[in-house]
């Protein structure tokens, strides 16, 4: 038996269907935060850009061949990020989220290392992310995690880009 502050990091959807809603909810929270960072806050997920949108109602076709991982305690989602597929010997981290209320407690890491271990499994040799500057937090994980900052392959203005090998 687990402990209900115990943190499981599982490849969603996963094959008992306990997670069914998925990261839906966390991907919600996860652009209306963007949103509102870059100084454009919405009211709802019915406000968002069509192709956020589009992630939190329908994250299965969203994210169809990228790899999709749920930190959950017990049967409750509190993170998520997406792998993509790899290609040219390298994947992207995208959307890593961790519900506010569960933060500090090693969600992120949980995540960051299981898709680093997920990069690893599949013969990736380089992990790129994109990170918005004002998101300090996240930096430091990323850079504990031996990620550095690269050259931006994105033009959008504040967006750190970074990179590690595997």
């Amino acid at each position: 038996m687990t402990d209900d502050h115990e943190v499981a990091v599982v490849r969603w959807p996963d094959r008992s269907g306990a997670l069914e809603e998925g990261p839906a909810a966390l991907l919600a929270a996860y652009h209306l935060r963007t949103e509102a960072e870059k100084g454009e806050p919405v009211g709802d997920v019915d406000a968002l850009p069509d192709r956020y949108r589009a992630e939190v109602s329908d994250p299965r076709t969203a994210f169809a061949g990228q790899t999709v991982l749920v930190a959950r305690q017990g049967d409750t989602p509190v993170g998520c990020v997406v792998v993509t597929s790899p290609a040219g010997g390298q994947v992207e981290i995208k959307r890593l989220w961790t519900d506010p209320a569960v933060r500090g407690r090693g969600v992120a890491s949980a995540l960051l290392g299981a898709a680093l271990a997920h990069a690893a499994e599949h013969g990736v040799h380089t992990v790129r992310l994109s990170v918005w500057a004002w998101r300090t937090g996240a930096i430091s994980l990323y850079e504990r995690f031996g990620f550095t900052v690269t050259p931006s392959w994105d033009a959008r203005d504040r967006l750190v880009c970074m990179q590690r090998a595997v």
